[in-house]
């Protein structure tokens, strides 16, 4: 497998989206991202809202933009798109299954769906994604019967969003993915592909890397400190790692860094705490570790998640999830402490 680098604002663009409609995944606090998508006018909110529904992070599209690949250039590309194949280029991949293509271009052609083209795109898509709510596919399906207009509103939305924010955000974020960029490559001379991606992601390890002839890595600002990975081609994968230095806060000019509120809120819990000491024992899978701890198997994983957030456990992923097994990162527990006794010395000079 050939090992690639890419980089550039844009992908923030849709990965900042994806964060301010779901703040909770990503640790960020809900009042801020409501306050961030308010200040949007109205009909670009709305528009935006219902995107996020099918319309995560491009990152098959993204990947193709010309230089310098910013908020800019993504609004351009969009715009030499006609408007009725917008939704088409940003939500269909090459790889995307041909059964899924023929519905949605029959929806389009006829301007009208059923409950036999919904039944048929669920089944569709559960194989790759898992099966998506009816609310959703009724929103898939609803739009691709009116593309022309989704894409018209779709990029008056987004020019809104880099205009009312994005623009003056990537400016802020832009030093940090050049640094985490070069910081990564450095890694990359010296580390096996295996745990370059651990390092990168904060504690993801596969047991077997992916089957592709080409893995880009990209640094994402607003990932942090989770990954995404994404298919360009049958041949060839995306993955955004994080950027966001373990200082740094998402919200400019919170002066407590995110990675040390999540450490703390991870920590701060007594069920998470006895986590950590058995996995710092020996690696477990979630149903041993609710074995152990006699809780509910969703409970255990609740718990997990919070932890992973936190980067203070190791995540291996198998083939087979029921055989995946998490580890305490003990660097990474230190580290937390050792950042907790740094905020509190500086707060105090």
């Amino acid at each position: 497998m050939d090992l690639a680098w890419d980089w550039g604002t844009a992908y923030d663009l849709f990965m900042s989206l994806e964060v301010l409609h779901e703040p909770a995944k990503f640790g960020l606090r809900g009042a801020w991202a409501a306050g961030m998508r308010a200040r949007l006018p109205p009909d670009a909110r709305e528009m935006l809202e219902q995107a996020h529904a099918f319309i995560n992070v491009p990152l098959h599209w993204v990947h193709a933009l010309p230089e310098p690949k910013d908020g800019a250039t993504a609004l351009w590309a969009l715009a030499q798109v006609p408007p009725a194949d917008r939704l088409a280029a940003l939500t269909i991949s090459t790889c995307e299954a041909a059964e899924v293509v023929e519905i949605l271009q029959g929806v389009t052609a006829r301007r009208a769906w059923d409950e036999g083209d919904r039944e048929a795109l669920r089944a569709a898509r559960t194989c790759k994604e898992g099966s998506p709510s009816p609310k959703v596919l009724d929103a898939i399906l609803e739009w691709w019967t009116r593309p022309e207009e989704f894409g018209e509103r779709y990029r008056e939305a987004l020019e809104a969003y880099q205009e009312v924010f994005f623009a003056r955000e990537e400016k802020r974020i832009r030093p940090a993915l050049q640094e985490a960029l070069a910081q990564a490559k450095e890694l990359a001379g010296r580390l096996e592909l295996v745990d370059l991606v651990e390092e990168l992601s904060q504690g993801v390890r596969l047991a077997e890397l992916p089957q592709v002839a080409e893995l880009v890595l990209v640094p994402s600002y607003w990932i942090t400190p989770l990954i995404m990975y994404g298919e360009i081609d049958a041949e060839r994968l995306v993955w955004l790692f994080g950027a966001r230095p373990p200082d740094a806060s998402l919200v400019p000019g919170d002066p407590v860094p995110d990675a040390l509120l999540r450490a703390v809120k991870a920590l701060s819990d007594p069920t998470r705490l006895r986590i950590l000491r058995y996995l710092s024992e020996e690696p477990l899978t979630p149903s041993e570790l609710a074995r152990r701890l006699r809780l509910r198997a969703p409970t255990v994983t609740h718990h997990l998640k919070i932890l992973r957030l936190a980067g203070l456990v190791q995540m291996t992923l198998e083939k087979d999830k029921e055989k995946g097994h998490y580890a305490t990162r003990s660097e990474a527990v230190a580290a937390a402490c050792a950042s907790m006794q740094g905020f509190l010395l500086t707060a105090e000079e």
